[in-house]
């Protein structure tokens, strides 16, 4: 780093994102203007304006890193977002393709020649294509195979036989092996002979002659020691490894609680295969929050959130059509005390405060619940669903009497009526230990029968505290003040 670029202000994303926002949106006031003039050299001038306000977004977005162009272009219009896209030089389309989401990459694949994915995915690593191949056209996968190595290809095929959620898929082939046998000085030289090392290369792999992991040496411990030292002498004989048919969260959740920045990847006979680095991990975490919390919210995909209405209507209708179902059955409860609210009009203002807080309560739990199966903590064959159950009713109990005393006192201040405050009081109890019952139950149960225990959670939990909440508060309501 240079010294002016060590006293340059780091620019934040929003920064950068409003530079090319503003650049771009120069370039087409002006070119606008120059439409609008006429004369002998308009072409001319019109031709000279535009290279050169081109030019200036293009020096931008060279001056930027990959993921911070893949970013911009995530956050623009399809139309804006393929303007950008045309101006990126194309030694970067690979890695700015890897950066973007799935569906951004989608609109920017589908904007390509089948001449220019292929040159862009002959930039990229096996691991890389195998995460790209399957978003390739069909055709371009097969030509852009014909043109890999012997040895690429087979990674690349060893990598596409795994599933998504798989080690296998997320290995990288880029690793430094070394053997037992040689002195550490040997070592150095022959660091010394690359061009480069892997990215996130803390420790090297020590093999034997077939290529079974013997153990790993780190790059700290390579440098400290002594260099007549043999490599068998400093090396760890305990390195956590990995298969590639485990589960890849898993592995993501080992790098986290081990601090680590790569480990290998071994075959069933102890053969190193590949590694996993920390970049592939951190990305997984993030998107399996994203997937998370859209689950959550009953979405099946990750939305560009410039997609055409079409395809956002597609990923959002399911849960929707749902929610409409479930909100029918919770206006047939009401529709079966309408006597009472009738007789009562304080009822129809007080039931949405009920239904609402138990709606709330029983979000609470289940977001503790999933995260709690996301880190292993809780399991359907643990035994701890009684105990949770236990745990989470308490909690609810607690907080029934405690806000529902309170709303109680508060009916009664409203109405002058401590029989609607009991009735009160005692209906949002009520509420908030179904609403713990089946926070705890709703992803137990989806976990049970194979699905994501987070998905549609929030909407199932909403209609069960809403129907629950209006029958029990109404029908108390009819049993004690009618």
């Amino acid at each position: 780093m240079t010294e002016v670029e060590a006293k340059k202000p780091q620019e934040s994303l929003q920064d950068r994102l409003a530079q090319v926002v503003e650049l771009l949106q120069r370039h087409r006031l002006v070119e606008d203007l120059t439409h609008r003039q006429e004369g002998p050299h308009h072409d001319r001038v019109e031709g000279l304006v535009h290279r050169q306000n081109l030019a200036e977004l293009q020096r931008k977005l060279d001056d930027l890193h990959s993921a911070d162009v893949a970013y911009i272009l995530e956050a623009l219009p399809l139309e804006d977002r393929l303007a950008i896209w045309q101006l990126v030089k194309a030694d970067r389309d690979g890695d700015i393709l890897l950066e973007v989401s799935d569906a951004v990459r989608e609109t920017l694949l589908a904007d390509m020649e089948d001449h220019e994915i292929l040159a862009a995915a002959r930039e990229m690593d096996a691991d890389e294509l195998a995460d790209l191949a399957s978003e390739l056209p069909r055709d371009v996968v097969h030509e852009l195979m014909e043109t890999l190595d012997a040895q690429q290809r087979e990674r690349v095929r060893s990598a596409l036989s795994y599933e998504e959620e798989q080690v296998g898929a997320l290995m990288d082939f880029e690793m430094v092996t070394i053997r037992e046998d040689v002195s550490l000085e040997v070592v150095l030289r022959y660091l010394r002979r690359l061009k480069e090392l892997p990215g996130h290369t803390d420790k090297l792999f020590v093999v034997d002659y077939d290529g079974v992991l013997k153990g790993v040496l780190s790059i700290k411990r390579l440098l400290v020691n002594d260099p007549d030292k043999q490599v068998a002498e400093v090396m760890a004989n305990d390195a956590v490894s990995f298969h590639p048919d485990e589960n890849a969260y898993d592995a993501a959740q080992a790098f986290e609680r081990y601090d680590l920045i790569s480990a290998p990847v071994v075959d069933k006979n102890g053969k190193l295969i590949g590694r996993l680095t920390i970049d592939e991990m951190v990305d997984l975490i993030r998107e399996e929050s994203e997937s998370e919390v859209l689950n959550m919210a009953g979405l099946r995909e990750e939305e560009d959130i410039f997609a055409s209405v079409w395809k956002s209507v597609r990923n959002r209708w399911a849960w929707l059509a749902v929610n409409l179902v479930t909100a029918f059955m919770a206006s047939r409860v009401i529709g079966l005390f309408e006597g009472s609210i009738e007789k009562l009009v304080a009822l129809a203002a007080l039931m949405p405060i009920v239904a609402g807080i138990g709606g709330n309560s029983g979000n609470q739990t289940i977001t503790m619940i999933v995260r709690a199966m996301a880190l292993d903590q809780v399991s359907t064959g643990n035994g701890n669903t009684s105990r949770l159950i236990r745990k989470e009713l308490g909690v609810a109990l607690i907080n029934g009497l405690v806000w529902g005393g309170v709303i109680g006192v508060v009916a009664y201040g409203l109405y002058d009526s401590w029989s609607l405050g009991v009735v009160m009081t005692a209906a949002m109890t009520l509420n908030l230990l179904l609403a713990a019952l089946m926070g705890v139950l709703i992803p137990m149960t989806l976990m049970r029968m194979g699905r994501d225990p987070a998905m549609g959670a929030s909407v199932m939990i909403t209609a069960v505290t809403d129907s629950g909440g209006f029958f029990i508060f109404l029908g108390l309501a009819s049993l004690f003040l009618l």
